[in-house]
């Protein structure tokens, strides 16, 4: 079947090409970190550090979703868009519905460790007596529950939008994050069910499955017009297939896992200081994320037109593409992180009434708005890394970023400014690896310039 969406990918100017396909998600991107903010302010709105502290600690587990979503998500789309470059439908059909049956397996599988070690699992996130309970109560509806409708929503979403059509792999992820928005207050509050943390977890895990079905109705509508199919009989162990995927989606994959475990570092490393800065580094990244997604939706809302014209050989387009996403949101953030910075205070006083936990949440928020710019060059070099292939540099970064530069800057930064400076960790390596990322792009545009041929 030929691609619906060819117009888009080789003939539609770049300014509205880049708005169609990022847009969208920079918007999904914002209703998904306003319905993780809707967690933390409705159960910061019952003024229990206790459980703050729950929904704080899960988010690293919650985070080790996205390492599934990057290798069957960012894998699968990077290999779609590719194989619709060079007109090779069959290995898009093919790619599609080996990401959909991987991921439901893999998601199983995180499932079911989550729910035989969950008693470990919360003490290595920084759980202690006073906060196991109610951590407990919200992993096991948002993370054991919750594992194989979030993860398979995200990957729907990737699998979607690789084709192009990007509104409609964004109103999947949207119809569940405004479902949560809806649930959240009727099953935390005391005026509804009274369920605290365990009630966010609650309307997560609702929320997603409704996000599945939209994903399915519209695969089934649209059946005639796309080249994704999701029945076993196009599910083969194909070679090219699965180093297509895993050579972007692997390491996509382990730089997550990393992620993961820069963010339970520094929680560990804040849990000295008392449940109250738990509470605090958790609302603050809630808020980092909304720039955070902003960033992330527009590097990755545009890979399928980076994939496209990176294997179809049109070089202008591919630059060009890149080039205009960087001149748009490069001094966007940096206003939007100069904001932060001075409103960090207010910010944090909107999630909770508790001068304490204000106090260290404006510390941290600050600190995590210092990286931003840099962050948004760092994202935009990976997010062109996956698209073309190269998972390899991708996977570097990774390590560079949290191996080598975050965590060690974690402990230094603690050991001379204490909660002052721990945050700061990740500016200092968005610094270097931003400087990095920006050589190595234009490396590969020059590449392409002078018609260096890579394989798919």
């Amino acid at each position: 079947m030929a691609n619906t969406n060819e117009e888009l990918f080789e003939r539609t100017p770049i300014p509205q090409a880049v708005s169609k396909m990022m847009i969208p998600v920079i918007l999904g991107s914002l209703v998904m970190v306003i319905y993780n903010l809707a967690d933390t302010f409705f159960v910061g709105m019952l003024n229990d550090e206790i459980q703050s502290a729950a929904v704080s600690l899960a988010a690293p587990a919650m985070l080790a979703f996205n390492a599934v979503n990057n290798l069957f998500g960012t894998g699968t789309s990077s290999m779609m868009s590719r194989a619709l470059g060079t007109k090779d439908f069959k290995t898009v059909r093919e790619s599609a519905s080996f990401g959909f049956y991987g991921s439901i397996v893999f998601s199983l599988l995180l499932s079911v460790g989550c729910f035989l070690f969950l008693e470990p699992l919360m003490i290595l996130l920084g759980a202690q007596p006073a906060t196991l309970q109610a951590t407990r109560e919200y992993m096991m509806w948002a993370v054991v529950f919750g594992a194989v409708p979030s993860i398979l929503n995200s990957v729907l979403g990737y699998i979607v939008r690789a084709e192009g059509a990007a509104l409609q792999g964004t109103l999947g992820a949207m119809s569940g994050c405004v479902l949560n928005i809806i649930l959240d207050p009727f099953f935390i509050m005391p005026w509804g069910l009274g369920m605290g943390s365990a009630g966010a977890g609650f309307a997560t895990f609702i929320s997603n499955c409704v996000a599945c079905g939209y994903f399915f109705v519209y695969l089934f509508v649209n059946r005639s017009k796309t080249n994704i199919r999701l029945h076993p009989k196009h599910f083969k162990l194909d070679r090219k297939i699965i180093l297509g995927i895993c050579g972007v989606g692997i390491p996509a994959s382990i730089q997550n896992l990393l992620n993961v475990t820069g963010m339970t570092v520094m929680n560990n490393f804040v849990k000295s200081y008392g449940a109250a800065a738990v509470a605090a580094v958790g609302i603050a990244q809630k808020i980092y994320m909304v720039p955070m997604q902003i960033s992330l939706g527009g590097t990755q809302g545009i890979m399928p037109l980076v994939s496209y014209s990176y294997a179809a050989r049109k070089s202008d387009r591919f630059k060009d593409c890149i080039l205009f996403v960087a001149k748009l949101m490069v001094p966007a953030i940096t206003i939007v992180a100069f904001l932060g910075w001075v409103f960090a205070h207010p910010l944090i006083q909107l999630f909770i009434d508790n001068a304490e936990v204000v106090a260290y949440g404006t510390l941290f928020l600050r600190g995590f708005a210092a990286g931003l710019p840099f962050m948004l060059l760092d994202f935009l070099a990976v997010g062109v890394f996956q698209s073309v292939g190269m998972g390899g540099k991708s996977l570097v970064f990774a390590i560079l970023r949290k191996i080598v530069l975050e965590i060690p800057a974690i402990v230094i930064l603690n050991t001379l400014f204490h909660e002052s400076g721990i945050t700061y960790a990740g500016c200092v390596a968005e610094m270097v690896l931003a400087a990095v990322g920006v050589i190595l792009l234009w490396k590969i545009i020059a590449g392409m310039e002078k018609g260096e041929k890579r394989p798919l």
